[in-house]
């Protein structure tokens, strides 16, 4: 078995990296959806459905913005990049499942359904996202068109410019890994 070459992780520790990575992301995961089904979302907090939208919105961008900055800055960058958009995906997906839950409980008639469960908005904004459409639950109301087409705008701007940010961020985090391993090698 031949040693890495410079600039390479060993196998081993590459497998390790990848398996922490994977256990983050699922415990990330776990943690918003518990978050999503027991945070008070569907209650009157003074805040209406746009005003919560765009919150959501700088939430989502801070955080995408905060996981890029932490891919370039890695050690292992293809494998943080994976993390993080194991981590923006969902995030991005629950936010919307949250305004689909409160525009459903905030006001009746915004979907075909009289009312969605906190699982009936996360179907929603999850079949909205793959494209698949089903037709089962579709949005009624203007507002909620509205907010649909939002996401159908949105999804399409994160599964282009949003990964393309991402795999962006890991060659430049391996072009400055590859430089912070050369200045090593000529001053040592």
């Amino acid at each position: 078995m031949t040693a890495p070459s410079k600039g390479e992780i060993h196998p081993q520790k590459r497998r390790r990296v990848i398996a922490f990575v994977v256990l983050r992301a699922l415990v990330t995961v776990t943690v918003l959806v518990a978050l999503y089904y027991t945070l008070p979302i569907g209650e009157d907090w003074r805040l209406s459905a746009g005003v919560r939208a765009v919150v959501a919105l700088v939430v989502f961008v801070a955080v995408a913005s905060w996981q890029i900055r932490t891919v370039v800055r890695s050690r292992h960058p293809g494998i943080r990049a994976i993390g993080a958009l194991a981590l923006v995906v969902p995030l991005f997906l629950l936010f919307f499942a949250s305004t689909y839950f409160f525009l459903s409980a905030n006001g009746p008639g915004a979907f075909s359904q009289e009312e969605l469960t906190r699982t009936d908005a996360l179907y929603l904004s999850v079949t909205i996202f793959s494209t698949v459409g089903f037709g089962d639950i579709s949005a009624t109301s203007q507002s909620a068109r509205l907010v649909v087409t939002s996401q159908m705008i949105l999804d399409l701007l994160l599964l282009g410019i949003g990964i393309n940010a991402f795999v962006h961020a890991a060659r430049v985090g391996r072009e400055r890994q590859s430089g912070t391993d050369e200045a090593a090698s000529t001053s040592g």
